[in-house]
């Protein structure tokens, strides 16, 4: 606010001098109106490569040195949100057969076991009926085992047959457990308690959540004819946590490293969201040259989507050598290019181009266009800019 009002008032004083040196009542010139009405950006072939300002004058403008400063080192970086890896799970339908009700929307929280949809399955009602087979042939072996156990302790029957008998059982048993496994797989939890229940032998088969965690992506509609172990109903991920890809360029590798914080902002929210590098990829993108870098990071309020664009800032060490130079005294063209105005006499400047990178507490960091101990104008560099486009 201080370095505004600052600008202003040389900006009055400038106005001020033009106008006591046109005379009051006199219609302005050309240059005087160029002048008045100027903005900060002017481009470059609309000035003079060396101008000079009056002694008494200089008393406006701030003499600064080109400082060699420490700086930290910060990476700006773009990328998008994913779903967490680790968190997400697709959910495949184990029965084949044309849906009948869809129960859950995305968006909806659901927990472990809970139907997300039902499926009119044929191969659901020939594992029930293989089922109920093995059930009954278990129970009819285990029958006679027990028949026979009880001939033998009375001397009725060779131990031969016991033995007959008891692996007839085995082996039914082993059929009901083989059974049994395929209908929970199919999503029947209670296989005895449904074929005890005449109400629920149906071939209606429910695809179930295998995690907890929100409805991502829905994949399937109503009617819609599904494979067994092929067609993929869902996507559920737990979004308490998202990843963050973002891509570096080859020159930055050096400076990023696993753990490091990085603050992400997006332009949907205010907030800044933090999270850190988890992994860094082991190849470069060979048409872009850039390397993928994870970021894992907390979503609070699940305010973070899939495919959102995000802004990632890295802090990556400091520049112990920076040039710097201080904020006020970089001004820009109207073509958005950076410029200094540099001493070259005891009041002569001339207009010199930079490349610009960073800005920290009030230094900007000079990356060409410069070199150390040069003197260049500080606050006042404004001031020279009118000064500068009177004189042309």
């Amino acid at each position: 606010m201080k370095t505004r009002i600052q600008r202003w008032a040389l900006f009055a004083i400038v106005v001020g001098c033009v106008l006591s040196e046109a005379g009051c009542g006199s219609a302005p010139s050309e240059s005087e109106s160029k002048m008045t009405s100027y903005s900060a950006g002017e481009h470059p072939a609309d000035t003079a490569e060396l101008f000079s300002v009056p002694q008494e004058q200089m008393s406006h403008v701030q003499i600064a040195s080109v400082e060699k400063s420490s700086l930290p080192r910060v990476l700006r970086l773009t990328g998008a949100v994913a779903y967490n890896g680790f968190k997400t799970t697709q959910v495949f339908t184990a029965v084949g057969g044309p849906v009948q009700e869809i129960l859950v929307a995305p968006g909806e929280m659901v927990r472990a076991g809970q139907p997300l949809l039902v499926v009119s399955s044929p191969d659901f009602s020939v594992a029930r009926s293989a089922y109920i087979k093995a059930r009954s042939t278990f129970q009819l072996a285990d029958k006679n085992y027990q028949r026979s156990r009880d001939l033998y302790e009375h001397h009725a029957i060779a131990e031969r047959d016991l033995q007959q008998a008891e692996s007839d059982r085995a082996g039914a048993q082993a059929d009901l457990q083989s059974t049994e496994d395929a209908m929970r797989v199919l999503g029947m939890k209670d296989p005895e308690g449904s074929v005890k229940n005449p109400t629920k032998l149906t071939s209606r088969a429910a695809v179930i959540a295998p995690v907890s965690g929100e409805i991502t992506e829905r994949l399937v509609g109503p009617g819609q004819l599904l494979q067994a172990n092929t067609s993929q109903c869902f996507t559920i991920s737990d979004m308490s946590t998202v990843w963050i890809l973002v891509n570096i360029y080859q020159n930055d590798l050096q400076y990023v490293h696993m753990g490091d914080d990085v603050a992400i902002t997006t332009d949907a929210y205010p907030d800044t969201f933090h999270g850190k590098i988890s992994f860094l990829s082991p190849a470069l993108d060979p048409n872009t040259r850039t390397l993928q870098a994870r970021i894992v990071t907390p979503n609070p309020g699940l305010k973070l989507k899939k495919d959102m664009y995000v802004n990632a800032t890295v802090q990556a060490g400091k520049i112990t050598d920076a040039l710097t130079v201080p904020d006020a005294a970089v001004l820009r063209d109207t073509e958005n290019q950076p410029f200094v105005y540099a001493l070259t006499g005891a009041n002569q400047f001339s207009r010199q181009s930079v490349t610009v990178a960073d800005s920290h507490n009030g230094r900007t960091q000079i990356t060409s266009g410069l070199k150390q101990g040069q003197r260049i104008a500080g606050d006042g560099s404004l001031f020279l800019q009118f000064k500068n486009s009177l004189q042309h």
